[in-house]
């Protein structure tokens, strides 16, 4: 069996070796030879905030709350048009923008602080119902936080669109739910999931060269962030300096670096959400990007690996075989490639 194993691994490599070429280092393609880059080391440690009243979407802790199943009393109310998305200019205090079209399609809502969390909570996913009125259906909806409720009515208050209160109520009841106003409902912390979209950064209007904003959206998982880290790139050859620098929460899920020199792109990124889990976007921005432009990375978080493995991969944009394979996609292939034959040849 072992023999058997050996011979497919020595086909695998001369297969790989016909496809790629050789490296400067003798036989072998360009993904073996690479030797790993060192761990970028860490200017200034990232910390993580401790999650407030509703803990994350995969957290044990005990207790009545959340995320063990169990749904919570809360108040809501809804405001903007009655099918509308919330805010007249589909916006809100987090800073996403157009929340009226899909992932979104108008299905958010603002968020008291123990919600909101100053914005760390922005982008947390909930599932809602209400079961008291005569309107109500009592199947879960899911919403997401977008923006700030200032003028809470209850420890926990819900301020949903009206599209998100309407959906609350039985079929063709819609608008009688909505004519009671504020009414008893319930809520319980869920997994956010952005089927077919990667964690995305928006470059904010008024970046500059010594001043970059960024927007962190589409995360699944717990759906917030609660630390941003940058890395800059060197020049001339623009490869990763290897030093991670935390950015400033400036409002909402929107991030920035301030310098008195210019930035040197491309960028690379790391989130980490509320549970402590943490990816890595490598290069993900441009040295020449845009403003106002959308750059999508080829990461994503995943809900079914244990927190530990994702945690432990955070510190680098190229660390450990074990650490960048918990992750399913890389904006490097060649880097997660060299990892993933590294761990097959350990086995």
């Amino acid at each position: 069996m072992a023999a058997a194993f050996s011979s497919a691994v020595v086909v695998a490599l001369f297969c790989l070796v016909a496809a790629h070429g050789c490296c400067g280092c003798g036989f072998l393609p360009d993904l073996f030879c690479y030797p790993p880059p060192p761990a970028p080391t860490t200017n200034v440690p990232a910390t993580n905030v401790p999650a407030t009243s509703v803990p994350a979407s995969n957290s044990s802790s005990g207790g009545s709350n959340a995320d063990d199943g169990s749904w919570i009393a809360a108040r809501a109310t809804w405001y903007g048009a009655p099918n509308g998305a919330g805010p007249y200019d589909n916006g809100g205090a987090c800073g996403f923008k157009n929340v009226n079209l899909p992932p979104f399609s108008a299905m958010i809502s603002c968020g008291n602080q123990p919600l909101f969390k100053d914005g760390k909570g922005c982008g947390s996913c909930y599932q809602i119902r209400c079961v008291a009125h005569r309107a109500c259906s009592g199947v879960p909806e899911t919403v997401i936080i977008t923006d700030m409720n200032y003028y809470p009515v209850s420890r926990y208050h819900f301020d949903l669109s009206g599209t998100a209160f309407g959906g609350m109520a039985k079929y063709g009841r819609n608008d009688e739910l909505r004519h009671a106003g504020i009414i008893d409902m319930q809520f319980k912390r869920v997994p956010c999931q952005y089927p077919g979209l990667t964690v995305t950064f928006r470059v904010q209007h008024g970046s500059n060269p010594n001043y970059l904003a960024i927007l962190v959206e589409y995360e699944d998982g717990d759906g917030d962030a609660v630390q941003v880290d940058i890395m800059e790139s060197r020049l001339p050859d623009r490869v990763p300096t290897g030093f991670w620098t935390p950015m400033r929460e400036s409002w909402g899920s929107i991030w920035r670096l301030d310098r008195n020199r210019p930035l040197q792109g491309p960028f690379s990124l790391r989130v980490t959400d509320e549970s402590g889990r943490s990816l890595v976007a490598n290069q993900v921005i441009p040295a020449f990007w845009q403003p106002n432009a959308p750059y999508r990375s080829f990461v994503q978080f995943d809900e079914t690996l244990p927190t530990s493995l994702v945690t432990s991969g955070a510190n680098s944009v190229a660390s450990g075989a074990s650490r960048r394979l918990v992750l399913p996609m890389y904006s490097s292939p060649h880097t997660y490639l060299w990892r993933s034959v590294r761990s097959i040849l350990a086995v």
